[in-house]
């Protein structure tokens, strides 16, 4: 007969489980709670400790952290050695696993909860059946929701249990596994944190922290201002993650997810005055990272103005003093250094879904000119300044900068004319030392034509459209210079 072994806290459907294995002709074993509420069916059942010829001890934390039963799960059917070993030890394959964990969630969840409720809802024995059970898929039945009960037992009365199904099966014991997991390093590292609210006042919102790394907005240490909301938060990462990808000193303005000015200097005071300039107006209430010390030159300029948050790497005393006499802002020491390994996290409903983070970066000799102007060295660095904002704006992307700045930034569009139109609206400045950047590429040749009716001659893009001819001939025939990337920048 074949062994089914089934411990679950979840008693859902079971009755009719187990009595539909009974009626296949499957022993089934089980412990504790389990155990009685399968003899209560009036289904025959076995205790573990029938397997193990061991009680268990310490309150139940040890009963099936035993030979005869991960030998029994693991053994690859397959393998002759692994059966003589079994064969010589007295141990019988199980082919059937059934187990569903401690309520841990649920329980952390209560207002009153204590540490010693928490740790022992954090089962042991549980998850390394069933992940001993799933990583021999091959050969045994893993199940850990009683959504699956029926139809595991229509599949075992029509044969059709194979090794496709039990595949699937096996996905979800690791999707499972992984998030019970989480759940218990969140908890115990208190990194679930509740905000005062969401985006808007009647959201409810809480961060829930994933790394340590002081390379991330969460983990950088708050030395002045009140508490961070999730705005705040949001803003703050968006700003960080812009200024980190820069070597020289860089200043980044953020509002509503959007750099608003950019700016570059031979001193962060220098980048943050090119910043400033970019886009005095948005810059007020907004969020300000800086890639370098900042000294008393620059947290006086920072000071000027209203700003929600200032990130840098370090700010000296000087600094701390003009900035810490305005008792609401944010001042965040972070770890500049990128980590090229990192992922991003996006919600949708039911799930998330996961990304490695855009970290494409221009590299000159991958570069390739398409128009017979060639961009001047001035115009390579501006170009170079507008593709790197580019990743960083809402798609459809737009940027306008020079040499040392952004002049115009239009973000979020439906269209990629009206973006260019936004960023026109919103420029420092126009002509020929300005170049526009498009995040993706143009299908049509109509916003090289509206750049080139405000005097702009260079343009930096992925390429990629079926008519990008149509507007590589509109700069041939207006002494513009156009360069294609090969790489798109969206940002949804």
């Amino acid at each position: 007969m074949k062994k089914a072994l089934i411990s679950v806290s979840d008693k859902r459907g079971l009755e009719p489980f187990v009595r539909g294995l009974a009626r296949n002709d499957y022993e089934i074993y089980s412990t504790g709670g389990t155990l009685k509420a399968i003899e209560s069916f009036g289904v025959p059942v076995e205790n573990v400790s029938t397997l193990t010829g061991f009680e268990e001890i310490l309150d139940g934390r040890v009963k099936t952290l035993h030979p005869a039963v991960h030998g029994g799960i693991l053994a690859d059917r397959s393998n002759e050695a692994h059966m003589a070993a079994l064969e010589s030890q007295g141990i019988e394959p199980i082919d059937l696993v059934a187990v569903n964990l401690y309520p841990f969630k649920e329980t952390v969840a209560q207002e009153d909860v204590t540490e010693h409720d928490a740790v022992e809802n954090i089962d042991i024995g549980g998850p390394t059946m069933l992940r001993a059970a799933a990583k021999n898929f091959k050969h045994v039945t893993t199940i850990v929701s009683p959504e699956d009960y029926g139809e595991v037992i229509q599949r075992i009365e029509s044969d059709t249990l194979g090794e496709t199904y039990r595949r699937s099966l096996m996905i979800k014991v690791f999707r499972h596994t992984n998030d019970y997991d989480q759940a218990i390093v969140n908890h115990f590292s208190q990194a679930e944190e509740t905000l005062r609210y969401g985006e808007n006042p009647h959201q409810s919102a809480r961060l829930v922290r994933t790394t340590e790394n002081r390379n991330t907005i969460l983990n950088a240490d708050m030395l002045h201002g009140k508490a961070l909301s999730y705005n705040n938060l949001r803003d703050a990462d968006a700003a960080f993650q812009l200024a980190k990808k820069f070597t020289m000193p860089v200043a980044v303005a953020v509002k509503h997810m959007n750099p608003c000015g950019v700016g570059t200097g031979e001193t962060i005071a220098e980048a943050f005055r090119n910043a400033h300039e970019a886009d005095s107006q948005s810059i007020f209430g907004g969020i300000v990272a800086l890639n370098k010390t900042v000294d008393r030159e620059t947290a006086e300029q920072l000071h000027s103005i209203f700003l929600e948050v200032i990130i840098a790497p370090s700010f000296d005393e000087a600094a701390l003093e003009v900035l810490t006499q305005k008792k609401n802002v944010r001042l965040l020491e972070a770890d500049f250094r990128e980590d090229e390994h990192a992922e991003e996290f996006v919600s949708v409903s039911g799930g998330y879904l996961v990304q490695s983070q855009d970290t494409g970066a221009l590299q000159e000799n991958e570069i390739k000119v398409v128009t017979e102007n060639k961009p001047t060295r001035e115009q390579m660095t501006a170009m170079a300044l507008a593709w790197e904002v580019s990743k960083h704006v809402k798609s459809n992307a737009i940027v306008l900068a020079n040499e040392k700045q952004t002049v115009g930034i239009g973000a979020g569009q439906m269209n990629r004319v009206g973006a260019l139109k936004i960023a026109i609206d919103r420029a420092l400045e126009l002509g020929d030392n300005v170049v526009m950047a498009s995040d993706g590429f143009f299908p049509m040749p109509d916003t090289v034509e509206l750049a080139h009716a405000h005097g702009i001659r260079s343009v930096i893009q992925p390429g990629g459209s079926k008519r990008d001819q149509e507007s590589i001939d509109f700069c041939n025939a207006n002494d513009m210079a156009m360069v294609f990337t090969g790489m798109r920048h969206f940002k949804h």
